[in-house]
């Protein structure tokens, strides 16, 4: 499958909708029919999975494939089982994990026997260099840890907000080569305090033709999925415009 017909959008674009009919219409609005969902838009966290199931079929009565859960939170508490059982019942292969300092090493390890038993992938979220698994040393140890189950879910955004002799996503494109499960297609303006912006993908400082020339290079085949979190009252218009970027250069 080529890497524009995978193409989804992140369920948190569309936060300030609480109701998933609205949710799975809005998606086929901006010209896509798959999703990665948040804790949001599963009734605030994935243990309930009787209300899963719910969710699950709201989106596969509207035409709209759930392809991906995230980001998560994983510590190494057994009831994480949750989320890996939820991505599961979705008929998913992917799910969307930050870590933490305190507890890294039994979280991954736990992650990795669930991500087995469930045969799906999980990719560390990098979430800029302020956040950890985010600064490229500490994220290249937790792949260490993690592979091949555990491996990488590139946010363009977040990787450039690293800095540029160490953000550039086509660079990590090569650098992980086979270990990026995920990629969040979401883009930046940086102002002169060192703040950023949402933009449009592909109108702000990603290279989004050198970035997917080398994804189809690489022949990425991973969960791919659409990330604006700007204009959270109406994110459709600009939305739709990503999908424009997008499919110009897929």
């Amino acid at each position: 499958m080529s890497l524009s017909s995978n193409l989804g959008v992140q369920s948190y674009c569309f936060r300030n909708f609480k109701d998933n009919v609205e949710v799975a219409a809005k998606v086929k609005e901006i010209g896509l029919d798959r999703i990665e969902i948040c804790r949001l838009h599963a009734g605030g966290d994935f243990h309930n999975l009787e209300n899963w199931k719910e969710v699950v079929k709201t989106y596969t009565d509207a035409g709209v494939k759930i392809v991906s859960v995230g980001v998560e939170t994983l510590v190494g508490d057994p009831s994480e089982r949750d989320a890996f059982e939820a991505v599961a019942m979705a008929g998913a292969k992917h799910i969307s994990v930050h870590f933490k300092v305190d507890s890294f090493g039994k979280a991954i390890a736990q992650a990795r026997s669930f991500a087995r038993e469930y045969g799906i992938k999980v990719g560390i979220h990098c979430h800029g260099g302020y956040m950890f698994g985010g600064q490229p040393d500490v994220m290249e140890h937790l792949i260490n840890l993690g592979t091949p189950e555990v491996g990488l879910c590139i946010d363009t955004a977040w990787c450039m907000q690293i800095g540029p002799k160490q953000g550039v996503p086509l660079e990590w494109i090569k650098k992980y080569s086979g270990k990026v499960h995920g990629i969040h297609f979401k883009d930046f303006v940086f102002e002169k305090n060192a703040g950023w912006k949402d933009t449009v993908v592909g109108q702000g400082n990603l290279d989004l033709p050198a970035f997917a020339a080398q994804l189809k290079a690489d022949n990425y085949d991973g969960m791919a999925v659409i990330e604006y979190e700007a204009d959270p009252e109406n994110p459709v218009p600009a939305l739709k415009n990503c999908v424009e970027q997008m499919r110009n250069v897929l």
